[in-house]
């Protein structure tokens, strides 16, 4: 159990830029008995999402948003080994994310949680275009692919890639699943745009990809059925954008 402390002590660390002060919460944490995946879970994760948060209200500069997600990136490459490992599941995920630090952080987080779970993952990062993961989910042929933290402006991109899929119709039982960023801050907004399944946190993408094929199960999307959501998915990102 997470002593009550802790993520104070670890953001207050994060925010002076002190490694060797992170670090050693990080390591009194596993001492106390907290399993790396709860780590990643439990402290980095939430603290990720607030120093967001922080920077998005201009209560934090540019240069603490910066060394704060260099530093959770070190400490997350080096608990990555002390995850516990489940046996392989034979299910296989892509995941990407925004061209920046703080999605590519939480992507590979994602990709970490899910290959703790017994998932074979590909982390391609934020830099791939849409040509390229259409080409690579042929060649590898997922289960999922999961997009994490898109930006509003990105909304369409992503949407068009979903339609690239669906039009396609190659990989029929593969999922689209979206994870932070506009996603998490417009209701409906990833109905919307045509994917299959959505989560608001790391845990929560694993719980949801590995649940029952009958509980996530939906209709198979239509370009029909998507052709009357563009204009209301388009007006819902713009708002936020503005927002």
């Amino acid at each position: 159990m997470l002593k009550k402390h802790t993520l104070e002590k670890y953001l207050q660390s994060l925010l002076s830029g002190s490694r060797p002060a992170c670090r050693t919460v990080i390591e009194e944490t596993l001492q106390s008995g907290v399993p790396a995946n709860n780590v990643y879970m439990d402290v980095i994760w939430p603290i990720m999402v607030e120093v967001e948060k922080l920077y998005g209200q201009n209560k934090i500069n540019a240069a603490q948003q910066a060394f704060a997600t260099r530093i959770n990136h070190t400490i997350v490459d080096q608990l990555q080994n002390k995850l516990p490992r489940k046996p392989q599941n034979s299910k296989k995920i892509i995941v990407c994310c925004s061209s920046n630090q703080q999605a590519e952080l939480g992507g590979q987080m994602i990709a970490d949680l899910f290959e703790s779970d017994g998932w074979e993952t590909r982390f391609l990062g934020g830099d791939v275009n849409n040509d390229d993961i259409l080409a690579f989910v042929h060649s590898y042929h997922p289960d999922i692919l999961l997009l994490y933290g898109i930006k509003p402006k990105s909304a369409p991109q992503v949407r068009r890639l979903i339609d690239s899929i669906k039009t396609v119709n190659a990989w029929p039982d593969m999922k689209v699943m979206l994870t932070g960023g506009v996603f998490d801050r417009a209701e409906g907004l990833w109905e919307e745009i045509g994917a299959d399944l959505h989560a608001a946190t790391a845990s929560e993408a694993v719980r949801v990809a590995s649940a029952d094929a009958s509980e996530i199960c939906k209709p198979r999307r239509t370009i029909k059925c998507r052709k009357t959501k563009d204009a209301k998915a388009t007006e819902t990102a713009q708002q936020t954008t503005s927002a």
